[in-house]
Parts: structure tokens; sequence; C-alpha cells
């Protein structure tokens, strides 16, 4: 067993990995959404540079909202050519988007430096290390929302940690309990346990990541 400070006292523990529960129930939850698990990553492989950029917004507006009503925002936007066309969004996030004042300015500043964005992800051959680039340089963005975001356009083994996963990790005794904060030390940590657990049970992450959060939503999205 790991323990990892959080702050200067409160422990977190890592408990080491037990596929013995609950991994046949797992299994068969696979086997009925496997296809379409499969060819939804599919799909991120095959989205076009041309959509980044509405990709990237879509995991600005994600945290503390839905993601149903993240993608109706992006809709409205899409329509309104936001990427093109010089307005400010925050009207359009009402209603479907907590913070939006926030959001809506991290959205403009997202758009502003998209050349440079759209220029390091075409040049970076590391995942890892564009998605420590883009927490560091696209506001509104951490370790998971970058992840999101990767993942949406086709990069693979980054550990999307929203509080679907967090929740069937623990249900799974791959960790002890969802953080009440996840510093990077941590996330990295629980990075390592999800991956070593899908080599266990013989499911690719990116598949679990779709699997877990179909099992919490009711669906298959993103």
């Amino acid at each position: 067993m790991r323990n990892i400070l959080i702050g200067n006292k409160k422990r977190y523990k890592l408990h080491p990995i037990d596929v013995s529960m609950d991994t046949e129930e797992l299994r068969k939850e696979y086997s009925k959404k496997e296809e379409i698990i499969k060819n939804r990553l599919k799909e991120f492989e095959s989205v076009k540079e041309d959509e980044w950029f509405y990709e990237l917004c879509f995991c600005i507006l994600t945290p503390q909202s839905t993601a149903r009503g993240a993608d109706r925002a992006i809709k409205s936007l899409k329509k309104l050519d936001f990427k093109s066309k010089d307005f400010d969004p925050t009207p359009y996030l009402l209603g479907e988007i907590r913070f939006q004042n926030n959001k809506g300015k991290y959205l403009i500043e997202a758009k502003n430096k998209f050349n440079e964005i759209k220029e390091e992800i075409k040049n970076s051959k590391n995942s890892k290390e564009l998605r420590d680039w883009l927490v560091k340089n696209v506001k509104g963005y951490g370790l998971k929302e970058s992840g999101h975001f990767l993942r949406n356009i086709g990069h693979k083994d980054l550990a999307i940690l929203d509080r679907h996963i967090l929740k069937n990790l623990v249900k799974l005794k791959v960790i002890n309990e969802v953080p009440k904060s996840l510093t990077p030390k941590i996330y990295f940590e629980i990075e390592e346990k999800f991956k070593k657990f899908s080599n266990e049970v013989g499911i690719k992450m990116d598949e679990l990541d779709l699997l877990f959060w179909s099992m919490e939503a009711g669906e298959v999205f993103k």
C-alpha cells in the first residue's frame, strides 16, 4: 500500500490491485458495449483538424457542467461560427454551463491562441508532454481537461480522471477512495494504477474510460 501526502497532513491511500472483485461483471458490461466503444474511439481518431478548435472549447466547458450541456452550447457556437467571428460567447452558455462568465473568457482566450495551440499539437510526438503543455497554456485546462481534449482528437493512453472514472475505480478497489483534491502527483499515481488495472482485466484504458462513463451516464458519448 502506498501513502501520498495531500497538502501537509492528510494521506490518501492507493490499494494494491485486486482484480477478483467485480471484474467479471465489468467484462460482461464491456462485452455488451465493446463494438460501440471501439467505434466511438475510431471516430475520435478520424476527427479532422478543422474540428480541433470546437473540441478544445468543449473541454473548457465540461468541468462542473454536463457533457450534453457542453455539447449543446458548442453546437450553438458552431452555428454562429464562433471560430471566425468576433463576439462574446457567454450569452450562449447560459442555461447550459456553470461559471459561464469565466468560461466565456476562457473560450475567447483559447480562440486567440488557437494557431499556437494547433501548431503545438501538430508538432508534438509525445502525448504526455503535449498534455502538460496544454495545462500550462490553455486557461481552464487541468490534467483531466487536457487528457479529455487529446482523447477526443485521437490520442491514446491518457487517463481522464473525472468523478465517473474515480467512482468506478473505488468500486473495483483500484483506489481506496475518491480524493478530495487531485494534485498532479496524485493524478499520475492513479493514472498508473488505472493502466495496470486495464492490463490485468484485458481492456484498454481508453475503452474502460468510455465504459465507466457509460455505466454512470447511461450512454457512450465523449
